[in-house]
């Protein structure tokens, strides 16, 4: 029966005194694969035509000095991973900087004794050994990391698509919209990212993260009855009120799913921050909870931002939508009230990204079809029902005509 016979290592000895060279030659090779080499010339040759595991260098002579052949090694991505041991004698110390600094694995003391320079070449290939099993070890754990990642990620990614999808088949808003307002937030963030009261809240993979979530600002409308959710006229203030719930009912959700969910979700945090927070204004009139200035989440900032701009240019079946620079205006009015200075800044800033983007995702005239068909739909309906924190039971609530 032939059984594998392990690789030997290779050792190039580099030495111009053939006896030396022969002397340590024949230490080596019961044990390991040698060549040899008498000038800087050949021992070039031989590591770039087969680059071996261990070089001993002789650092005394002019010509091959170890010294010389370390630096040319380093420097040749063929060769800057082949580690050398050099051979020197005690009054070479003021030396040793020169070697190290180019990358010298560490000196061996002449003159030669057999058994000592055995040891040092075979401690040199176990801790070799042991680095390797430690990168191997190193690298199979990052590939199952990265594998388990990975999985997350395709769930987190499936779960908002389909938690948008639903606020879609609900809101007379196109699927567009999500579309246009994500992407105006992946341009906020983008242009955000360096400002220094943005970029701790945007560090990391936040801004992807928004990107993804950003089409789950208006969850909580699947809570919101046909009745008020597709109506194209002003809103009682009864109805107004069930309508101002809709954050509400997309943290509950949300909240929901943190509770469900065996360990803490990023993407959880942020989807809850621009479905709760994203009618908040920065002078602290908007709604659900009344905060201001920086109490209001930066996502949630960037998503009111978005959000308006989109309403203000998107065309409906009782009205056409303004043009950028009527909506331009209104936002710049609400800068400081409305919205965060800085995020009307970067809005202005990005003008040109923002229309490329309106006009990318702009609705059809089947779009608007659609919406039309859906208001009919609505119009003949006298009763609303709320869903309450979507959690609990269904309040059916009478309106009277307005």
């Amino acid at each position: 029966m032939e059984f594998f016979k392990p690789v030997q290592p290779t050792v190039l000895v580099v030495e111009n005194s053939p006896v030396e060279m022969e002397l340590i030659a024949d230490v080596l090779r019961p044990f390991y694969r040698v060549q040899t080499a008498n000038s800087l010339a050949l021992a070039l040759q031989r590591c770039q035509a087969d680059p071996p595991d261990l070089v001993l260098a002789d650092v005394t002579v002019p010509n091959p000095n170890g010294h010389e052949l370390q630096r040319r090694l380093a420097v040749d991505s063929r060769t800057n991973a082949v580690p050398v041991i050099f051979l020197s004698r005690k009054t070479d110390s003021l030396n040793d900087d020169y070697g190290i600094d180019w990358g010298g694995a560490t000196y061996f003391i002449r003159p030669v004794h057999p058994r000592l320079l055995l040891a040092r070449v075979r401690q040199h290939f176990l801790e070799r050994a042991r680095l390797d099993a430690l990168y191997v070890n190193n690298e199979y754990l990052e590939d199952t990391v990265s594998k388990q990642q990975h999985q997350v990620d395709v769930m987190q990614n499936v779960t908002i698509l389909a938690l948008a999808a639903l606020a879609e088949v609900r809101d007379v808003d196109t699927g567009n919209h999500l579309r246009r307002t994500q992407n105006y937030v992946l341009a906020l963030a983008s242009y955000l990212v360096r400002h220094p009261r943005f970029a701790a809240e945007l560090s990391g993979n936040r801004v992807q993260t928004l990107y993804k979530c950003a089409p789950l600002h208006d969850i909580g409308k699947v809570g919101v009855p046909d009745r008020i959710l597709l109506k194209h006229g002003r809103y009682t203030p009864e109805e107004f009120k069930i309508m101002q719930a809709h954050p509400r009912l997309g943290r509950d959700a949300i909240e929901a799913m943190q509770g469900a969910a065996d360990k803490h979700l990023d993407f959880l945090v942020v989807a809850k921050e621009i479905v709760y927070s994203h009618h908040e204004k920065w002078d602290g009139s908007g709604y659900p909870q009344g905060l201001a200035g920086d109490a209001i989440p930066v996502s949630a900032r960037l998503m009111a931002l978005a959000d308006v701009y989109d309403a203000l240019i998107s065309r409906r079946v009782y009205k056409p939508g303004m043009s950028h620079e009527q909506a331009s205006a209104i936002i710049v009015k609400g800068r400081g009230a409305h919205f965060d200075p800085d995020v009307v800044d970067a809005f202005l800033a990005l003008a040109d990204v923002f229309q490329g983007i309106a006009k990318r995702f702009a609705d059809t005239d089947e779009d608007m079809r659609r919406k039309a068909f859906l208001l009919e739909q609505a119009a003949d309906q006298d009763s609303i029902q709320l869903y309450d924190g979507g959690l609990a039971a269904i309040h059916e609530v009478h309106l009277a005509p307005g």
